[in-house]
């Protein structure tokens, strides 16, 4: 059967490893791949919509794969936010959707989502106030993963397990008018799964090992390439379907009571570390999977 050629809008990553990646996988399937500024939108509505990044009308393609959300003001997020649910009112779908960046993005609206699926995943306390932080703090056993409530890579990310430091970290946030976003602490060996989801399938995955409780790569985690169990696999295709993504990065974090937890849901994944680990070409998973959602 031939194969439909597609124009693919890569929004978000216009240059680096990745975009070499997607821009080959797409090229090898016979697709046309183009790179789109995130932050040089312009959208229009007269009579139609209308939405360009630079010379490169987004509303012409026939998916646009998210690379890249960066932050900005409010309104500049919420605006690249809405382009992307009128972009898919008109027709053109977006890998992964604006609903799935929304629920992927927001660690408390995806812990919830998790929950309510009933996944199992770590106690979860948010708050504006440092008062009722104080009190979470407590409540969860008072040792405590501290989190911004946006994606960080693993910025920003602390363990508070003394109320006098709880305190200070409190109030620090309270400068920058945080929302704090607690989880109680999962012990554990110091190793946790990355596993890429694309399409409700395991493409691959690497156990992270680090330093006490870290194992994330960009803060200087190890890895080495592992086979999940069906659980394992099952809570991972399930996850990335509760937040409603193509695909996704998902960690699990194995208990001392043998019990595997969701701790994120990543909507914008890298993987890099994944595929260097691996051998998998992630990007031409995607790549087939772009072909299967727009037909």
């Amino acid at each position: 059967m031939t194969r439909r050629r597609l124009r693919v809008a890569v929004l978000g990553s216009t240059g680096g490893w990745h975009a070499g990646r997607l821009e080959r996988a797409l090229a090898a399937r016979g697709h046309e791949c183009s790179f789109a500024q995130v932050t040089r939108m312009v959208g229009r509505v007269d009579g139609g919509l209308g939405v360009r990044s630079r010379e490169l009308a987004l509303d012409g393609c026939d998916v646009v794969l998210v690379r890249g959300i960066p932050r900005g003001s409010l309104e500049q997020v919420v605006f690249r936010v809405d382009v992307l649910h009128a972009l898919a009112a008109a027709g053109v779908r977006a890998v992964n959707s604006a609903h799935a960046i929304e629920r992927t993005v927001d660690k408390f609206l995806a812990s919830s989502l998790l929950a309510r699926a009933g996944l199992p995943t770590p106690r979860t306390i948010a708050s504006e106030r440092p008062a009722d932080a104080l009190e979470a703090f407590a409540e969860l056993g008072g040792d405590v993963i501290v989190k911004p409530l946006f994606g960080s890579m693993g910025v920003g990310i602390v363990r508070v397990e003394h109320p006098d430091v709880a305190e200070r970290v409190f109030r620090a946030l309270e400068v920058e008018r945080a929302v704090y976003y607690l989880q109680e602490t999962l012990l554990h060996a110091g190793r946790d799964v990355r596993a890429l989801v694309v399409d409700d399938k395991v493409v691959a995955a690497i156990e992270r090992t680090g330093d006490g409780w870290r194992t994330n790569l960009a803060r200087g985690g190890r890895a080495r390439p592992v086979r999940l169990d069906a659980r394992q696999e099952y809570l991972c295709v399930a996850a990335a379907a509760a937040l409603g993504a193509d695909y996704a990065g998902v960690d699990l974090l194995r208990a001392p009571d043998g019990r595997d937890y969701v701790l994120e849901v990543n909507g914008i994944p890298g993987w890099q570390g994944v595929e260097r680990t691996t051998g998998v070409d992630v990007a031409a998973a995607l790549a087939e999977h772009l072909e299967t959602v727009v037909g």
